[in-house]
């Protein structure tokens, strides 16, 4: 089977389209016969060599966390899902056109394969992050970094709890952020005064998405840092803030959440562009670039 894989460090240009063998499901897993796969920071940070001195990778490695298509191997022990059914869900080595899956949930007949591929990173992420600050109804959250995929959906998870939120964005992104449902404010110096003044009486939680650097701003902001948690700064738990490494146990149970929340018109995750697998590369130089609204997404059919 065709895969994108690298065999060192570097630049987008190690990445290759080469035949590799398949996969199989093992015990509790689906094989799928992938359509799409998405795209997300971690895949260039890894292919770069940022994430080697603590988790350094064996090669060949091939590329990829999420992917959708349509299963043709069900593992031992699995029930629910039969070959010929439509999937979403996150497994290892994900660009590629048979993929196995270790969590997953039923596809919508409503939603693309592209926009099934695009969630299942972004949803476990906002969720999970959701659930460890205790975000309750009534109270107010800061997502800094929100216009793309984790914000995007950690916006419309926290307003379907209950949440005010102000998110922050380039000018350019608010109107995706008004639609949906977030009072957008710009990022950078006078942050904390901006927020003051949407957000008179206080901001309970706040949530890096982008790790731009601003974990100081979200403690002045919350006025607590067990109130502020991060996705990408590593240093948060330094300022003893909560920084969020691992996935949830179950994640399949929250797909299944999603896939009815999209089917409900409650949630939406726009992307941006599609790429051939040849162009991996490319989609990954994109991503480096930081200002991706929604999700990129590999065709890998």
């Amino acid at each position: 089977m065709k895969a994108v894989q690298f065999s060192e460090y570097g630049e987008p240009d190690v990445l290759k389209v080469v035949d590799v063998d398949e996969p199989h499901a093992g015990p509790g897993q689906v094989r799928i016969a992938a359509r799409a796969a998405g795209v997300n920071p971690a895949d260039w940070k890894r292919r770069s060599g940022i994430f080697r001195d603590f988790m350094p990778l064996e090669f060949p490695h091939t590329v990829g966390f999420e992917a959708s298509g349509v299963v043709d191997e069900v593992g031992e022990g699995v029930t629910g899902v039969s070959v010929g059914d439509a999937v979403f869900g996150l497994g290892n080595h994900a660009t590629a056109e048979y993929v196995v899956l270790k969590s997953w949930a039923l596809k919508p007949d409503d939603m693309s394969f592209e926009t099934a591929a695009a969630l299942p990173v972004a949803v476990e992420t906002a969720w999970r992050i959701l659930d460890q600050v205790q975000a309750k109804a009534g109270q107010t959250v800061l997502v800094s970094g929100a216009s793309g995929a984790v914000g995007s959906v950690a916006v419309q998870l926290a307003r379907h709890r209950g949440l005010t939120v102000i998110a922050t964005a380039s000018a350019r992104n608010h109107d995706y952020l008004r639609k949906l449902g977030a009072t957008p404010t710009t990022y950078g110096p006078g942050l904390a005064a901006r927020v003051r003044e949407l957000a008179p009486d206080g901001v309970d939680i706040a949530l890096d998405i982008a790790g731009s650097g601003i974990i100081d701003d979200l403690i002045e902001i919350t006025g607590d840092p067990a109130r502020v948690i991060s996705i990408a700064d590593f240093s948060a738990s330094d300022r003893g803030a909560l920084f969020s490494p691992t996935q949830l146990k179950e994640p399949g149970i929250v797909f299944t959440e999603a896939a009815r929340l999209y089917t409900e018109g409650a949630l939406r995750l726009d992307v941006q562009k599609t790429f051939p697998m040849e162009k991996t590369g490319e989609a990954q130089a994109l991503s480096a670039e930081g200002h991706v609204t929604g999700k990129l997404v590999i065709s890998v059919a």
